[in-house]
């Protein structure tokens, strides 16, 4: 297939700057955000052994707890190395979120966590959320993921960044725009608000949408503890905050407090 249409500064950044496959194990609020993100799914994936479409996969770190669990598991992504390393994981193959190689109605599931991140054109979204839908059959499941509008502003606050005119000018205009420009730090980026992802699932003619936070309102607590003190905050912190995800659920004025952001909904039967 012809090479996935990706920004430069998106292929640089995950094939030379960041190891994609270690983020989620080497902090406390990486372990927190799989360990959520994997029990949130849970709950609504269908039984295994279920067809599964991960788009924009990466290295193949929730697939390997899709397989762990009976499904069959096929994933797609644009960085080539990603896809050398998920390829260890599951059938693995180079992919372009916005124009799927699959069949219509050919899975029951497919996880779109990663390419909302990097598509900050909302023709682009759209497109890779109506190929999700186009591709799951009637009933079945897509979960979207998506980086929360404020999670910067809690993130440089825990790093003790935000007291610099550098920091606070940068953090203004992704909470202005919704757009990091990947020109420091973090690569190219989107920064969604819940109610927007919600319309985004609602706009693609998938039902039932939820929305939740995946890290819930007191991530930035880990990230403030292993900046000041060093790693491995206490267990009793990481179950508090942990806990606090969890009974956040109910309150949807919490869900701006969270890091990241997961959107479920059902292709129509």
């Amino acid at each position: 297939m012809p090479t996935p249409e990706l920004a430069p500064e998106i292929e640089h950044f995950y094939s030379q700057v960041i190891d994609e496959g270690a983020r989620l194990s080497m902090s406390a609020d990486g372990r927190l955000e799989l360990l959520r993100t994997r029990e949130l799914l849970r709950r609504f994936l269908p039984p295994a052994p279920a067809r599964v479409l991960v788009v924009g996969g990466g290295t193949g770190v929730h697939a390997r707890w899709l397989v762990d669990d009976g499904y069959h598991v096929d994933l797609i992504d644009p960085v080539a190395r990603h896809v050398e390393q998920a390829a260890k994981v599951c059938p693995a193959s180079l992919g372009d979120a916005r124009a799927l190689e699959a069949t219509d109605a050919s899975y029951d599931v497919v996880q779109v966590l990663g390419p909302l991140y990097h598509l900050p054109d909302a023709a682009d979204r759209r497109q890779a959320l109506s190929e999700a839908r186009r591709v799951v059959r009637p009933g079945g499941l897509v979960a979207a993921g998506a980086i929360n509008r404020y999670s910067s502003l809690f993130e440089h606050t825990a790093f003790a960044h935000l007291h610099t005119e550098r920091m606070q000018t940068a953090i203004s205009s992704i909470l202005h725009t919704a757009v990091h420009d990947g020109k420091r730090g973090f690569t190219l980026a989107y920064f969604h608000r819940a109610e927007e992802l919600a319309d985004e699932l609602r706009g693609a003619g998938l039902v039932d949408v939820a929305v939740f936070g995946i890290e819930g309102p007191a991530w930035s607590i880990l990230k403030a503890v292993e900046q000041h003190t060093g790693p491995d905050p206490s267990e009793d912190l990481f179950e508090s905050v942990l806990t606090a995800a969890r009974m956040a659920e109910p309150y949807p004025e919490l869900l701006d407090a969270s890091s990241h952001l997961l959107a479920v909904g059902k292709a129509p039967a």
